[in-house]
């Protein structure tokens, strides 16, 4: 008799497990994506830098799992951002986006729009760097919408941002002046939002345009920082030791060169009081998340479309593949996820939509090219992929394996190259490419390097002179490369 009630207790605490799994295999948790403009990765307190005042992106860092090796792979243009956005929304390569992000055809679904026909309810503010059409496929609907690339200084930046309300024609000619600063509007809009009766599952983006430039941050932010007390960078130059091919783009003409120190750290001052503003308005939204009582069912996202030099290598932009431009803050929260956990595996922004898909059992478009990181919250030794390519314009070509970096340029005939060994050098002061003991990890780096340019259908071909395409990229090139 007691081995048939402990048969059946067997059975029914199977069965039991069985029913729970299938439960929280068919719960439809919230998304909560929250994108910053132009932030590097080692912008935020809680990720080891002592100067800038982030409370509730290190609240986020804790609360869930961060990857500190996460990268965009790159852009055609200056517009860095554009591409970026593109391949998060589209989990497609940067030679598979289309006009260098700045279309987004039916053709390819975004997660918002995968997500919207499965009985979400999509919604969005912020800024949008693609086309209309696809905005308005994304999402059902929205509210303080900036379609465009930065607030320029000459309408008043930031602080009177040209904006549109949802238009469901698609149209978006009736933009509206602001009136206050720009992350402010976007954080309204999705409190508003959360504020709403809700009936069904519903996908957030919001997309703040901050620290993007002109950096103009409220006075009450940059009175938190001393320039006195701001450090240099450790990697800070005068100017970048060799012609990379964009010393003349417009982000390296915010500063005179040779850089002045001194200028330098007041830029640094006002980057971390633009990247403290937007935090507060991070802040904001969360509270009103945990308001709605939704907190516990909604994955959040935090992450940056890209990051920027602000002095380091004498540069000021994002226009090279050195690590303060290519390596971005990626943060997951939420059910399922580890708190407090962070990796060192390599992956791409483009990879959270299959992330996305593989938390929530939403199919993933053939599209799709991405790859999940979904086994970094149950897998310690979660490794991610086993390289990373990275690229810009026809002017740069980087491979990065093992914590090995090689980087070649295409610049007026000339090929300059550096190797660093990112474990023991992760500034990338000191290129190893000439030393006579690594000349094989150059050789071996430089096959892989070129096997990748190959395989991700790239336009150089390495094995050309200047790669098949001297002179610098235009832009209307660009554009027809994957129009």
């Amino acid at each position: 008799m007691r081995f048939f009630f402990t048969r059946w207790s067997c059975l029914l605490c199977l069965l039991l497990l069985h029913l729970t799994a299938l439960a929280q295999q068919g719960k439809r948790y919230n998304i909560l994506v929250l994108f910053t403009d132009d932030q590097r990765f080692n912008t935020i307190h809680a990720l080891g830098n002592p100067e800038v005042y982030t409370p509730n992106m290190d609240q986020l860092v804790k609360s869930g799992t961060t990857f500190r090796q996460a990268h965009i792979m790159g852009s055609l243009g200056g517009a860095v951002c554009a591409p970026s956005r593109a391949m998060l929304l589209t989990g497609r390569s940067v030679f598979q986006v289309h006009k260098d992000g700045g279309l987004i055809p039916a053709t390819e679904k975004t997660f918002p729009e995968v997500f919207r026909e499965h009985g979400y309810h999509t919604f969005a503010t912020g800024k949008w760097h693609s086309d209309f059409a696809s905005f308005n496929r994304s999402f059902a609907s929205g509210d303080n919408i900036f379609m465009g690339g930065m607030h320029q200084e000459k309408t008043g930046g930031h602080w009177t941002p040209r904006l549109h309300h949802y238009d469901s024609t698609g149209k978006y000619n009736n933009a509206f002046a602001g009136n206050q600063f720009s992350s402010i509007y976007y954080a309204d809009a999705a409190i508003r939002f959360l504020r709403e009766p809700q009936q069904q599952p519903f996908l957030m983006y919001v997309a703040f345009t901050a620290p993007h430039d002109p950096r103009t941050p409220p006075a009450e932010y940059l009175s938190r920082y001393d320039t006195s007390r701001i450090a240099l960078p450790g990697n800070f130059l005068p100017r970048h030791p060799f012609d990379n091919g964009e010393l003349t783009v417009r982000d390296e003409q915010l500063l005179p060169t040779p850089r002045d120190p001194g200028a330098v750290k007041q830029e640094i001052a006002k980057y971390y009081a633009m990247i403290s503003e937007v935090d507060h308005e991070i802040g904001r939204v969360l509270q009103a998340l945990r308001e709605s009582g939704q907190y516990e069912n909604t994955i959040i996202v935090f992450a940056g479309d890209n990051g920027l030099a602000v002095g380091q290598h004498g540069l000021l932009g994002k226009q090279n593949l050195y690590d303060h431009s290519m390596r971005v803050p990626l943060v997951f929260c939420g059910p399922g996820i580890p708190a407090n956990r962070q990796t060192d595996a390599y992956c791409y922004l483009s990879d959270v939509f299959s992330t996305l898909c593989d938390m929530t059992g939403m199919p993933q478009p053939a599209t799709v090219s991405g790859q999940s990181v979904h086994k970094a919250f149950t897998q310690s030794g979660f490794q991610g992929r086993p390289l990373l390519f990275l690229t810009y314009s026809n002017l740069q070509r980087a491979i990065v394996k093992d914590s090995l970096k090689l980087i070649e340029y295409n610049v007026d005939g000339q090929h300059p190259v550096q190797l660093f060994d990112l474990s023991k050098d992760p500034l990338e002061k000191h290129n190893l490419a000439q030393e006579k003991s690594y000349q094989k990890k150059v050789t071996a780096l430089r096959t892989l390097l070129y096997a990748e340019m190959r395989s991700h259908g790239d336009f150089c071909d390495p094995t050309k002179e200047s790669w098949g395409f001297p002179g610098r990229l235009k832009w209307e090139d660009a554009l027809r490369i994957n129009p």
